[in-house]
């Protein structure tokens, strides 16, 4: 199953959406990576990171988030795994809406559907927030 990191600058919006994604897919792999460690808003590479590693497998793993801004510290968060444990290949961010993409992803990914497919019905939700 593919694994879904929700990022955002607010800790209570991430927590949110991994709810509200959950009441459509219970059994989707994902976490919530929002805030900064200190509970503050902004984003934090070493929690995107952790979370990362707590839903990998090797199906592959799908990061959404909320700002521009975000999209830099998810890049970030790749560069502290360790490329011998992980497939940073099969590690991605993806542009789109948050909440709507982390609903479609999470029920896709609980179908069993791949990376790429859920990568594919994302792009009709982009936002063009990554450079």
């Amino acid at each position: 199953m593919v694994g879904l990191v929700i990022v955002s600058h607010s800790t209570k919006i991430a927590e949110g959406v991994v709810e509200m994604s959950k009441q459509m897919a219970d059994g989707a792999k994902m976490i919530a990576a929002g805030g900064t460690s200190d509970m503050r808003i902004g984003t934090d590479a070493f929690k995107i990171s952790e979370g990362i590693q707590s839903v990998y497998s090797d199906d592959g793993v799908l990061i959404l988030f909320d700002l521009g801004s975000a999209y830099m510290n998810t890049e970030m968060a790749k560069e502290f795994l360790d490329p011998e444990s992980y497939n940073l290949d099969i590690i991605e961010p993806v542009d789109c809406a948050l909440v709507e993409g982390a609903i479609t992803a999470a029920v896709e990914s609980f179908l069993g559907k791949s990376r790429e497919e859920i990568k594919a019905s994302l792009k009709d939700l982009s936002l063009n927030k990554m450079p």
